[in-house]
């Protein structure tokens, strides 16, 4: 045979063995996809217990800085995607409601627990008047306890959708009423104010009605403080710790108002109290924290509430360990805020003659040192404009403030004038412009950036870990949510 003709003869015997090689791996992926799909159908379909963990404004942006900033600040692993994303399932969902192209909270958790679209603003109504059954409900009809946690006021958007009907998220008192009709095992939250009325110090109902009162006359163990709620062994538990919405985590005073995690730990002692005897419980549990750091472009806040709603996920994984019929979900509703992280030229702004703006470890670690969100800053500069400080007065504060609270960040002048001019107006509420206009300074001289002060369209993560997590997987629509959790609970219309 000639040199040519034995070159070919080998090609030939080295492709007809890579070949063989080429097969016989694809044999071995085949079997062991096999394997790992007989172990998945192996799992329970319909888990015992369901516990959704809601972050109201989150999706893959914020869940990406909050691992990040958790490895490289706490060297601690964050659960959310170190654990049920990575080793359970995962879905992206689209979000639009009925009338608009960008979504509210209302609308959003209408079509996660409903299955139907809703107009913005409303509670589980159909833009035709229809009330679906809420998950709640549903729950409850199948005999399973049921709870709602969230660091807002009980009676806001998210929780309320979950579980009762109104024509508008702001009909407080009237959700309120429908809670007490409901009795969910568990309510905690901020919100004590539409419990309470107008006679009573912080009260705001109109009927004069004590709600409190009702709630413990059905047997329900009601606390106001963390010490109680760590405390409690209840078969019922109602905890309000605030008038209104519940501190953001990098102002909350530990002793006066619980954490997440804290409050999730009481539910799921209460929602589990019967044992075997129990047909389970569905928990959601928001925080709504993370919108609201969203809507005030607040970056270092916002860290820190990612960090206490990761704080309760551990407290939900440590709970399923025990209890392997509990099934978790990670999500939320609806991105708020544009959060942009950058690595690209400066713009304006306080620049150090620095040519990039790129968050790296320097500027996390610039962040994690500030003591306070914007918008307490905010509040507290409006008092000394109360107190009747003279412009150059309330500027020399404003210096003082920054440096003890947020060292390393100053005013350029034109922030400065937008800062006092707002100020000037003497009114700061809860998305305050005083509020976002530091928080403007803050991502010049960080690189954390934002494109809105409201609500995006990006698409939303609903992660799940443990029995009917498959159903949890691919791209889907946020009513598709509802119809995999009635699915779970063996309900059908």
């Amino acid at each position: 045979m000639g040199m040519g003709m034995l070159q070919i003869a080998r090609a030939v015997t080295y492709l007809f063995k890579a070949r063989c090689f080429a097969f016989a791996l694809g044999i071995l992926s085949i079997a062991y996809t096999q394997s790992i799909l007989a172990q998945n159908t192996a799992l329970p379909t319909k888990p015992k217990n369901i516990i959704i963990l809601f972050a109201d404004g989150v999706t893959g942006t914020q869940l990406e800085f909050g691992r990040n900033s958790s490895q490289l600040l706490r060297q601690q692993p964050f659960a959310a995607t170190d654990t049920v994303m990575k080793h359970g399932s995962f879905a992206l969902m689209s979000n639009q409601p009925a009338d608009a192209y960008t979504t509210d909270s209302a609308a959003a958790a209408t079509a996660m627990s409903t299955g139907y679209k809703a107009n913005n603003g409303a509670i589980a109504i159909t833009p035709d008047g229809q009330s679906p059954p809420t998950i709640m409900a549903i729950a409850k009809a199948q005999g399973k306890k049921i709870g709602l946690i969230t660091t807002a006021t009980i009676y806001d958007a998210s929780p309320a959708a979950f579980s009762v009907h109104a024509q508008s998220r702001r009909d407080s008192e009237h959700i309120v009423n429908q809670y007490a009709e409901l009795l969910p095992d568990v309510l905690m939250g901020g919100g004590a104010d539409y419990f309470l009325p107008k006679s009573e110090s912080g009260g705001k109902r109109q009927d004069g009605k004590n709600i409190l009162d009702r709630f413990k006359a059905k047997g329900y163990l009601v606390v106001n403080e963390v010490g109680p709620l760590i405390q409690a062994h209840s078969e019922k538990l109602l905890g309000l710790f605030s008038m209104e919405d519940m501190d953001a985590e990098i102002d909350r005073a530990a002793t006066v108002q619980p954490s997440l995690a804290q409050m999730v730990s009481a539910a799921l002692k209460t929602l589990s109290s019967q044992g075997k005897k129990s047909k389970g419980f569905v928990l959601f549990a928001e925080d709504e924290n993370t919108d609201t750091d969203g809507h005030r472009n607040d970056t270092a806040a916002l860290m820190h509430d990612l960090w206490a709603f990761d704080d309760a996920i551990k407290v939900a994984l440590e709970f399923q360990k025990a209890n392997p019929d509990t099934l978790i979900i990670v999500t939320g509703d609806h991105e708020t805020g544009g959060f942009s992280p950058t690595n690209g030229p400066k713009n304006s702004g306080l620049e150090n003659g620095n040519r990039s703006n790129s968050v790296a470890l320097a500027q996390l670690k610039k962040i994690n040192a500030f003591k306070a969100s914007t918008q307490q800053f905010a509040e507290v500069a409006a008092v000394k404009v109360r107190e009747g400080y003279s412009q150059k007065k309330l500027e020399e504060f404003i210096v003082q403030y920054l440096q003890n609270e947020f060292p390393g960040i100053a005013l350029d002048d034109g922030l400065k004038e937008q800062l006092t001019s707002q100020l000037s107006k003497g009114v700061v509420s809860n998305y305050s412009p005083v509020a976002n206009i530091l928080s403007q300074a803050i991502a010049r001289q960080t690189g954390f950036h934002w494109g809105t002060t409201g609500h995006t369209n990006e698409p939303i993560v609903a992660a799940a870990i443990g029995p009917g997590s498959q159903l949890f997987r691919g791209y889907q629509d946020n009513t598709d949510f509802a119809r995999k959790l009635q699915q779970l609970l063996g309900w059908s219309k």
